[in-house]
């Protein structure tokens, strides 16, 4: 997901979207220890997705 995208949500959309990408690194985190996950670098995509969502609610706050 693109900051693009992410600007456009609302404050409970990207809430939804943080707690599904925090899931989504859980859950993989868990398929590497088992040897299920064959790319590895799915878990970098979602760290960046939360960090890009944690930066639009951080600037958010700010602004208000």
């Amino acid at each position: 997901m693109n900051m693009s995208e992410l600007t456009e949500k609302t404050e409970q959309e990207l809430q939804n979207v943080l707690a599904d990408a925090r899931e989504r690194v859980r859950m993989l985190r868990f398929g590497i220890a088992a040897k299920q996950v064959k790319n590895i670098r799915e878990i970098r995509a979602s760290r960046k997705t939360i960090a890009r969502v944690l930066g639009v609610l951080r600037a958010r706050s700010l602004k208000k």
